[in-house]
């Protein structure tokens, strides 16, 4: 099924935990819906990679809103998937170096920098046909989205995904290591005070764990349908 056989393209909220398996499958179903994937975590990695090279204290939330005011962040469809702009300079590999995930949430935290972005997501969103992914889509970003996922998976099977991603990127990590920074960004992300991580009451709930993703994509697809 695709966009073209709907009276109106819908509005698909996915959001859930670092390493549940989000990106992934929100790329796959906005591509076989014929939508726009609209990566926020992206974005949010894009405007960290920025204040960690302009050396902006992450503990000074005037300076990250500040900065985030004066950024232009884009995001276009490749044939490997969205690529990122910062400043028109293309930061798709550079977002996902160690150092950017560790400081993300930190970032995100601040409510001046999750307020120009959310407007930059919603503008991205008007009149639908985009498939949105991140920890507050369907509580605050998009919350009259037409459809509501969130995804979830034991904090070991997140590990190893994370892991894998950084050893595809050519960073070597230990395990361990990478559970406890996810541990970590679980706490900071269910515990701010600016919109929080947390289940919207109207999304459906979907456990990864040792599920294959092609599976998981064809279950939100079903429920699209």
């Amino acid at each position: 099924m695709t966009a073209t056989h709907r009276s109106r393209p819908l509005t698909i909220a996915i959001d859930g935990p670092a390493g549940a398996g989000k990106s992934t499958v929100a790329r796959q179903v906005a591509e076989r819906l014929g939508y726009l994937y609209i990566d926020t975590g992206a974005m949010y990695r894009a405007l960290t990679l920025k204040a960690l090279r302009l050396r902006v204290p992450l503990d000074d939330a005037a300076a990250l809103t500040a900065l985030a005011a004066t950024t232009t962040i884009r995001l276009e469809r490749g044939e490997e998937g969205n690529r990122v702009f910062l400043d028109g300079e293309d930061v798709t590999a550079a977002i996902r170096d160690p150092e950017v995930s560790r400081h993300v949430s930190t970032v995100a935290a601040v409510p001046g920098v999750r307020e120009r972005l959310v407007q930059l997501q919603r503008e991205m969103a008007r009149g639908g046909g985009v498939v949105m992914d991140g920890r507050d889509i369907g509580t605050h970003v998009l919350p009259d989205a037409d459809r509501k996922f969130f995804l979830t998976a034991t904090v070991e099977e997140r590990a190893r995904r994370r892991q894998a991603e950084l050893a595809r990127a050519g960073h070597q990590v230990d395990l361990e290591s990478v559970k406890a920074e996810i541990e970590r960004r679980d706490r900071l992300d269910s515990t701010r005070e600016h919109s929080p991580l947390t289940q919207a009451p109207d999304a459906i709930a979907i456990d990864t764990t040792g599920l294959p993703v092609a599976e998981v994509v064809n279950r939100i697809l079903e429920y699209c349908r």
